[in-house]
This record gives C-alpha cells, sequence and structure tokens, in this order.
C-alpha cells in the first residue's frame, strides 16, 4: 500500500504526509464534481493524531496492518472518485455493480441493425461531415503534395487558410475563384454513404440531415432541399457583397469558368458564394430547426466528422436521453475529455464505456458502415439500385467539365460506380468542409 501511494503521489516520503496531501487535493476537486458524487474526505482524529506521532517502531507488526487497513480505505476512495469523477483509473466494485438503464439491451453494431429490423425507427437526423465526401475524389487539405494547402502556393497567400477568411477575399478574391474552379460541384458524384441518407428519405424516415460539407453533393443524390441543412454554406446559392442581389449556382458557375470575376450586374460588386468563411455568421436555420428536429427523435446517425468544429458538434447534444446516437467514423470521436467534472450536463457520446446507455460505434470507413449496415437491414440492394438510378440520371442531366476546355474522361468519378468501401480522412478536414 505503501508504494501505491507513493506512485499516486508522484514522490517519496512519509505516508500519512502523502494521505494528508491527496485528500487535501480532492477536497478541492469535490467542489467541482457531479453532483450526485459523494465522497467523505474528512480526516479521522486518528489520521491526525498520525500525522504528529508516527508509529512507533516496537509495535511495527501491528502498526503496519492497522495502516494497511486505513490506506486500503483511502486508496479505494481515492480510485472511486478519480474514476467516477475524472474518467481515470480501473472498475471498481461500485462501477462493477452499477446498473445502466440502457435503450436497448445491446450497443454492439449487431445489437442496434437487429433492433432496427425488429422495431423499426420513426424520427432519424443525420449529421456529416468530410469523411462522407473523401471517397468521391474530393482532396483533402493537409496531405503533402496533393493537398489543397500544398497546392495554393501559387497565389502566395499569407498563409493557406486566408483563401477561406473573408477580410483577405474582399481584397483578394481572386484565388478562392480560381480555386472554386477546380473543385466546383458537378465535378463529383454522390458517395453511398450519401446514397444511404437519400435512401432514409425515400422511406420516410428522414426528419432532417445537417452536413458540414460545401460540395452539395447531398443535393445531387435527390435529396429534397428542405431535408438539407448546410451549416457551412454551399456553392447552391450566391450573393453581391454590397447591395445582396442574389444570384443562382449557373450563373456563378458561368462566370467561374469564363475565368472572369463575378461581379454584380447592379452594383459591380463582388459576388460570392453563400459559403460560410471565417468571419461570417452560420446559416438562420442551423440554429432555428434543432428545436423542431430533436423532438421525438429516436436516433442519431452521426458519420465522417471529428466533431471537433462547435457549433456543429453540439447537435449530438440536442437528442433526448432514449434518443439512440449512432457514429460511423474512421476514428473514434465525440468523447468527453478527461475533466467531465468541468460541465456535468455534458452529454458527450459514451459508446465503449460502463455507464453507456444508448450509444453505439461503427470505426471504419463511411461508406463501408453504410454498407454494413444496409446488408444488415436487408436494404442492400434498394441502395445500390438507387446508386446506379440516380447515378445515370446525373450523366446525362450534368455536362462533365469540359465547358471549361479541359479534356476529362467520360467517367466522372468511380466511387458511386459501384457501393466499395473507401477511406476517408475525417479528422483531416477536407475541401467539401470549411476548414477549421
Amino acid at each position: 500500500m505503501r508504494q501505491r501511494l507513493d506512485v499516486l503521489s508522484g514522490q517519496k516520503g512519509n505516508i500519512n504526509q502523502n494521505k494528508t496531501e491527496i485528500l487535501k487535493i480532492i477536497r478541492n476537486l469535490r467542489y467541482y464534481s457531479h453532483p450526485r458524487l459523494r465522497i467523505t474526505t474528512t480526516m479521522s482524529k486518528s489520521d491526525k493524531k498520525k500525522d504528529v506521532k508516527p508509529p512507533e517502531a516496537t509495535n511495527s507488526s501491528s502498526s503496519d496492518e492497522d495502516e494497511g487497513g486505513e490506506d486500503k480505505a483511502t486508496m479505494d476512495m481515492i480510485r472511486r472518485f478519480f474514476a467516477h469523477t475524472l474518467n481515470l483509473g480501473g472498475s471498481t466494485d461500485e462501477k462493477a455493480d452499477l446498473k445502466v438503464d440502457k435503450v436497448i439491451p445491446d450497443l454492439s453494431f449487431e445489437g442496434f441493425a437487429a433492433h432496427w429490423r425488429e422495431h423499426g425507427f420513426r424520427k432519424v437526423v443525420t449529421m456529416v461531415g468530410a469523411g462522407i465526401s473523401t471517397s468521391a475524389g474530393i482532396p483533402d487539405f493537409r496531405s503533402p503534395g496533393s493537398g489543397l494547402y500544398s497546392n495554393l502556393k501559387k497565389y502566395k497567400l499569407p498563409h493557406p487558410t486566408a483563401i477561406f477568411d473573408l477580410d483577405y477575399f474582399e481584397t483578394n478574391p481572386a484565388p478562392f475563384f480560381a480555386l472554386a474552379k477546380e473543385l466546383y460541384p458537378g465535378s463529383f458524384i454522390p458517395t453511398p454513404a450519401h446514397y444511404f441518407v437519400r435512401l432514409l428519405d425515400q422511406k420516410g424516415l428522414l426528419q432532417r440531415h445537417y452536413t458540414q460539407n460545401i460540395d452539395t453533393l447531398d443535393r445531387l443524390t435527390g435529396l429534397p432541399e428542405e431535408k438539407i441543412i448546410e451549416a457551412h454554406g454551399s456553392f447552391h446559392t450566391n450573393h453581391c457583397l454590397k447591395c445582396r442581389k442574389e444570384y443562382d449556382m449557373a450563373w456563378m458557375k458561368t462566370e467561374i469558368f469564363a475565368d472572369r470575376l463575378p461581379t454584380c450586374e447592379v452594383c459591380k460588386g463582388v459576388v460570392k458564394p453563400d459559403i460560410v468563411f471565417f468571419g461570417e455568421n452560420l446559416p438562420a436555420s442551423f440554429y432555428e430547426s434543432p428545436n423542431e428536429d430533436f423532438r421525438d427523435c429516436d436516433l442519431l446517425i452521426i458519420m465522417g466528422t471529428s466533431l471537433e468544429v462547435q457549433p456543429f458538434a453540439s447537435l449530438v447534444q440536442r437528442p433526448g436521453p432514449r434518443c439512440l446516437r449512432l457514429l460511423i467514423n474512421r476514428d473514434p470521436v465525440g468523447q468527453a475529455s478527461f475533466v467531465p467534472w468541468m460541465n456535468p450536463q455534458e452529454q458527450s457520446l459514451s459508446y465503449g464505456k460502463p455507464n453507456n446507455t444508448r450509444d453505439v460505434a461503427y470505426l471504419g470507413d463511411c461508406d463501408a458502415g453504410v454498407l454494413a449496415l444496409a446488408k444488415a437491414l436487408g436494404w442492400e440492394d434498394e441502395l445500390q439500385q438507387l446508386i446506379d438510378t440516380e447515378k445515370e440520371k446525373l450523366e446525362k442531366k450534368q455536362p462533365q467539365r469540359g465547358e471549361s476546355g479541359e479534356d476529362h474522361d467520360d467517367e466522372p468519378s468511380t466511387a458511386a460506380n459501384k457501393a466499395k468501401p473507401h477511406s476517408d480522412k475525417d479528422d483531416e478536414p477536407s475541401s467539401s468542409r470549411l476548414p477549421q
């Protein structure tokens, strides 16, 4: 026990002195802990006496025995504190005995799919980030050599993110429009993850689709506009920065591919796509819709996002406590930091934790995740048919980028030819999402 206390305190020395210091720390921290946590940190009289008068060496055997019992109780208390309050350390007897009221009995991916098959859901909300668009061929920002930031040197920007800075855009908009020509919607095809969201709507399950992406791939699936909230805006609409006159996507595309600076026909101001730049507010719909969307929502699906960009990431906290939350993502994200006692009301994702009541995680590529889910639900053929049908429509409806005079293959993208898994980089911002 002496060694364990020495390790915890980080120094060798008198065991009672170390124990006293640890108890002082706990007394200070307990005021910030969860109100339901009750830990008694008052030192007994015997403890105080021991601080002043160490045990005599003559009765070392019995004294060590008594001290060992008290030390064990103290260590158990400390372990419970750090396990419950700071989310550190191994399990304790109390944690093992903790009864969690789970929304469904089995919170594994397989258990979740079985529950969906047997009981279904009524009101599904989806929230997605750049990870669902990378398999469409949209480059990320930070990959050396191929990333967008690596290829912006020719614009002589003060820093790479300046290309999405409103102040810089107002003084020098040319770099942005040159980049926009390379990334303009219509050059890419939606991924299986995009089409899975469309399938949810087709089945009458989708309440709303929240996206961080600016690539409009959600719209290209045929998802109704009223179901989409583009939290970071998109190329779909455009406004003059001076008089606020609105211009449609076709007008903007013509200007960009003609290598002209988009200029307002009324006041000659610069016309900017309604993408949320640094220094701009998110669209009003992002703040107005959640109250209605998450009322009675029984499933939230989160895909391809690091859940680090606020206020978008806060959407995970909007559903009620009985709403299941499914994460489909390459990396584990959205869980509380090691100091959740700073915000007792925090509702971070809890998959893989003993106190998990409603969170499920599929850690892997987004396309692979939706394909696995579709297969488990018996929707695999429907999803593939939807992909094939909508892709055929896009090929007939949308001209290729040959409008700009460049040579292109007849196939705009291979991402949605067949529903194949892809490698998304949800922790590295892509051009489909405003860099943060």
